[in-house]
């Protein structure tokens, strides 16, 4: 059974938030780490997902929201492991030398290598930490599907994003087409 990783973004999401909801009511998708909130430090989250994603066989799809993203590609450039594939939930934009607003993002440049994996990323006409535009471009340059979600904010719990069965749906289509069952 192909696990699914949550790789949650700089803050903690709320109960509701798809994430949560995802990881509660569902066995395959567990935390990436569990969602620890700010500060965000790339270092210290990039170690926490190598080490969930282990060096074992058992295949993992990484389903990463905002900051998330940017420690899957980080993660992507330094280690190799199971990984079958990833979705790339409102990626925020980062200019390459940007090392984040304040100090409870501490993150610095930010790979644009493509993924050794496939990937999908799901980017919003109304994202408020990147534009579609940049979003696509991270899309291209990761080598990623671009999935349009229409103007849904930043999809998160603020934005009226509870389950979110689209977004699940798109998770386990990425998996099915990346060979994970």
């Amino acid at each position: 059974m192909t696990r699914f990783l949550l790789v949650p973004g700089r803050g903690r999401p709320l109960p509701e938030h798809w994430s949560r909801r995802w990881a509660e009511d569902h066995p395959e998708f567990s935390w990436a780490p569990e969602p620890p909130g700010p500060p965000y430090v790339a270092e210290d989250r990039v170690a926490a997902l190598d080490a969930a994603i282990g060096s074992g066989d058992e295949p993992a799809v990484l389903v990463a929201h905002s900051a998330g993203c940017l420690t899957v590609a980080i993660w992507a450039s330094r280690h190799t492991g199971p990984v079958r594939a990833a979705m790339l939930v409102t990626p925020p934009w980062l200019d390459p030398e940007w090392d984040g607003p304040s100090p409870d993002f501490v993150c610095g440049p930010v790979p644009r290598d493509p993924l050794p994996f496939p990937a999908l990323v799901v980017a919003s006409r109304n994202d408020p930490a990147a534009t579609f535009e940049r979003a696509a471009e991270l899309a291209r340059d990761w080598g990623a599907e671009l999935f349009d979600a229409g103007p849904v904010g930043h999809l998160d719990s603020k934005t009226g994003f509870g389950p979110w069965p689209e977004g699940e749906r798109l998770a386990r289509a990425l998996a099915a087409r990346a060979g994970s069952s």
